[in-house]
């Protein structure tokens, strides 16, 4: 068993949790295709993938990764901004949404997600996950994507009621330069 708890496989750990064989779920900052690809090998040929993003070099960096792993079968890729993603999924039909906030890596600095269309997304998402659904959020701030984002992010999650959502923020506590935040929030009811 890997003992290394980098981002990914802090999410990665959570989401596998969540997600079965035949579900439906959602990358809705699909970047470079990372986490499409890992929701694909864990709903299977039977399940569901849908993977949006509002840049074309993501949008094909994605169908490329997908491409090469045989798994472009069992997702969509679609160009478009998270805000719209009510558009792509039924309410309540979902197990696992995952974003990652901030900007492409590898890519333009200046593009990264804002607060303002984070939350109406992320509020959006809340209402198309299903029981004991997950929304896996990981907060990249810093420098070149400031704080904006992830203060009001963390200030909306805050209040989330508590009946209906378990939110849980984590912190790389003795890591420098700004470390991502992971957020897990679980649709109690």
């Amino acid at each position: 068993m890997k003992n290394y708890y980098g981002i990914i496989e802090y999410a990665h750990h959570f989401i596998r949790r969540h997600v079965d064989q035949g579900d439906i779920c959602v990358d809705a900052t699909a970047g470079n295709g990372h986490d499409t690809l890992f929701l694909c090998e864990l709903v299977g040929e039977n399940g569901k993938v849908i993977a949006m993003d509002i840049q074309e070099i993501a949008v094909n960096h994605t169908k490329k990764l997908l491409r090469e792993n045989a798994f472009e079968g069992n997702a969509k890729v679609i160009l478009d901004s998270h805000e719209n993603i009510g558009k792509y999924a039924r309410e309540e039909s979902v197990s696992c949404i995952v974003f990652n906030l901030g900007y492409l890596p590898g890519g333009n600095h200046a593009l990264a997600t804002k607060a303002k269309s984070t939350i109406t997304a992320m509020e959006a998402s809340l209402q198309l996950l299903k029981k004991n659904g997950l929304l896996s959020v990981t907060i990249y701030s810093g420098g070149d994507s400031g704080f904006e984002e992830k203060n009001a992010v963390l200030e909306w999650m805050k209040q989330l009621d508590a009946k209906k959502y378990l939110v849980i923020v984590s912190e790389y506590y003795n890591r420098p330069n700004h470390p991502p935040i992971p957020v897990q929030i679980i649709r109690l009811k």
